[in-house]
């Protein structure tokens, strides 16, 4: 009911805020009028400044064996034929003498949200952008240390990544080929710096466009509904992908990995939920993951999960 709420509203031209979980089971919307009466904070700053800060974060992740494990599940998959690419995360613990709110006040990042006190995320991840008729999206996926020698020209010129890129790129297209016209990819595999706390992290991400006519206000909820959840951070084949995803990660993603979003009318913003820490009974979890394919590296791909875990 709630994506024909956001039709609804798009409808009024009624400005909204809307979150929703991994699998686009539960949809939170807010009016913008009445934000100041919940416990939520957003932030979408583009072009932000990146003003650094005292961060103290301790990681407590899960042994190399056990992602393995996972990880080797995974690859079984793939090489039987269900899935070509996996995005496969994990629950990491972490302790900080920050609050959720002192995260996101000093978080630098694009998409910015506090939700309650139950989660906060800071993602450099764009998922779509309307305005004036046209979608635009923008899959991420490819993340090496920018501190590496000749980092940017590694990442670019890896035919693992370029594998990974290239099918997450072609999931996209057609995913927007559902509720768009003329879909083109205007821009492929230009690469971004991202501040990951103590380090540096170039990330790959290409630009898809469509055309969705005029009329895309009413139509903001059915536009969502096609497009979740987000390819970027499930898989290829969705279907599959995502039955295996809940089969070996072992946890519940939750909100993680999910999208939030705003709509002022005029146009509509929104971003992944990644960069992700968790409000639980036993302290905050930061979520993490990276994208698998039958090239991968176990140990890469354990250490990048473990790179993502940040405060930025």
């Amino acid at each position: 009911m709630q994506f024909e709420h956001l039709n609804s509203l798009g409808k009024q031209r009624k400005p909204f805020l809307f979150i929703t979980d991994f699998l686009a089971q539960r949809v939170e919307v807010f009016l913008l009028e009445d934000l100041e009466k919940e416990d939520i904070e957003f932030s979408m700053d583009e072009n932000y400044t990146f003003i650094p800060h005292a961060k103290n974060l301790q990681k407590m992740p899960l042994s190399f064996d056990l992602y393995k494990k996972k990880f080797d599940s995974v690859q079984e998959e793939i090489r039987a034929g269900n899935s070509y690419l996996l995005n496969l995360t994990q629950p990491t613990k972490i302790a900080t003498s920050l609050s959720l709110g002192e995260i996101f006040t000093h978080a630098n990042a694009h998409y910015k949200l506090r939700y309650k006190e139950k989660f906060v995320c800071f993602s450099p991840e764009k998922f779509i952008q309307i305005s004036e008729g046209k979608i635009h999206t923008f899959p991420m996926k490819g993340t090496i240390d920018a501190a590496l020698p000749h980092a940017k020209e590694k990442i670019l010129t890896n035919q693992k990544e370029m594998a990974e890129h290239v099918m997450v790129v072609d999931l996209l297209r057609n995913d927007l080929s559902i509720v768009a016209s003329s879909v083109r990819v205007e821009k492929f595999r230009y690469v971004q710096t991202i501040e990951a706390g103590a380090k540096k992290l170039l990330q790959v991400s290409s630009h898809i466009s469509g055309d969705v006519g005029e009329d895309w206000h009413e139509k903001i909820g059915d536009i969502f509904r096609s497009l979740l959840p987000a390819g970027s951070i499930s898989g290829t084949p969705k279907k599959s992908t995502l039955q295996i995803i809940e089969t070996i990660e072992g946890y519940e993603r939750g909100f993680f990995s999910g999208v939030f979003g705003v709509y002022d009318g005029e146009t509509l913003d929104s971003g992944v939920m990644i960069r992700f820490i968790e409000q639980t009974e036993d302290g905050f979890v930061y979520k993490s993951g990276g994208g698998i394919t039958i090239e991968s590296d176990a140990l890469q791909e354990y250490n990048e999960l473990l790179d993502k875990i940040y405060l930025p």
